[in-house]
C-alpha cells in the first residue's frame, strides 16, 4: 500500500510540473488561456497587472481559488482524493513561481496546440491515478456524489466566461486560439483517462463478499450481485455490477487488485442512468 501511495504522489508531482511547464512556456507568453480554474487565475492575473497597479501571480490566485473548493471536497468527497488534489494545486502554484515565463515559439497556433497537449498530459495522468488538478474536478466529484448532475454545463459556462472576457479585453483572435487549446486538451485528456462521465464495471470473482465490503468501504455506490458460472471450468462465481463516475475508476481498480487479483473485470461506457444513482 505504501508503494502505491508513493507512486501516486510521484505522479501528482510530475503532473503539477507538466502543467506549470505548459502554462509558463506556451500559454502565458502567447496570452492563450487554459480551461477551468487555471484559466480563471491566468485571466485574473493578466487583468490585474494590465488594468490596476496590483500584481498578483497566477500561482497564488490558483491556490486562493482552490481553497474553498478543497474545503468542500474534504467534507463531501473524501480526504484522500482532496488531499492529493490540493497537493497537486499547491505544487502547480509553486512550479508556476519557480519556472521562468519564456516564449518557446513566436507562433501563437503552435503555443495554443502544444500548450493544450502538454497541459492535458499533466491533467490526464493525475486523473488516471485517482487525484485531480483541483477546481472543477472536485466540484464534479461533489455533484456526482450528491445530485448526479453533469459537470458539462458548468464547464461550458466557466470556459465561456473566460473566452468572452479574453476576447473582449485582448482581441477575439486570442479567444479563438483559446478555443483551440480547450479542444486539444479535452481530446488528449479523454485519450489518457476516459472520455465517459459514467462507467459500468462488471466484476466476476470468487470473493464476492470481500469485494462487496471493500467497495462499500471506499465508494458510496450500490452494487448488484448476480450468480455466474464459468463455461469452461463450470465453477460457480458471482458477478458484481456497479456504476461509477470517471473519478472513482482508480479507487475501484485498486480495490479489485487488492481483494482478488484474479478477478475478471469489464469496464464499459455508460451513456445514461435511470433510477437511483446515489442521491443524498
Amino acid at each position: 500500500m505504501l508503494w502505491l501511495q508513493t507512486k501516486k504522489l510521484v505522479i501528482v508531482i510530475a503532473g503539477a510540473f507538466i502543467n506549470a511547464l505548459a502554462m509558463n512556456l506556451f500559454l502565458i507568453p502567447a496570452n492563450v488561456y487554459s480551461s477551468g480554474f487555471a484559466g480563471v487565475a491566468q485571466l485574473l492575473s493578466k487583468i490585474l497587472s494590465d488594468y490596476t497597479p496590483i500584481n498578483v501571480s497566477m500561482g497564488f490566485l490558483l491556490l486562493l481559488l482552490n481553497i474553498p473548493v478543497a474545503i468542500l471536497g474534504w467534507k463531501k468527497v473524501g480526504k484522500s482524493f482532496t488531499i492529493y488534489s490540493f497537493i497537486s494545486v499547491l505544487l502547480t502554484s509553486l512550479f508556476l513561481s519557480l519556472i521562468p515565463i519564456k516564449e518557446v515559439s513566436h507562433d501563437i497556433l503552435l503555443n495554443a496546440v502544444f500548450g493544450g497537449v502538454i497541459l492535458a498530459i499533466g491533467v490526464g495522468i493525475t486523473l488516471k491515478w485517482g487525484a485531480s488538478t483541483g477546481g472543477v474536478d472536485i466540484i464534479a466529484m461533489v455533484l456526482s456524489r450528491m445530485k448526479d448532475k453533469p459537470i458539462g454545463p458548468y464547464m461550458f459556462v466557466l470556459n465561456g466566461v473566460i473566452i468572452l472576457t479574453a476576447g473582449y479585453l485582448y482581441g477575439w483572435e486570442k479567444a479563438l486560439y483559446t478555443l483551440v487549446t480547450l479542444y486539444t486538451s479535452t481530446r488528449v485528456i479523454d485519450a489518457i483517462h476516459t472520455r465517459h462521465a459514467k462507467l459500468t464495471a462488471m466484476i466476476i470473482t470468487k470473493k464476492a463478499d470481500e469485494m462487496k465490503k471493500a467497495i462499500h468501504a471506499s465508494l458510496v455506490r450500490g452494487i448488484t450481485m448476480l450468480p455466474a458460472k464459468g463455461a469452461f471450468s463450470n465453477e460457480a462465481r458471482d458477478m458484481l455490477m456497479i456504476v461509477i463516475t470517471r473519478y472513482e475508476l482508480f479507487d475501484l481498480e485498486r480495490i479489485i487488485q487488492e481483494v482478488d487479483p484474479n478477478a475478471f473485470t469489464n469496464i464499459i461506457q455508460t451513456t445514461s442512468v435511470y433510477g437511483f444513482f446515489r442521491k443524498d
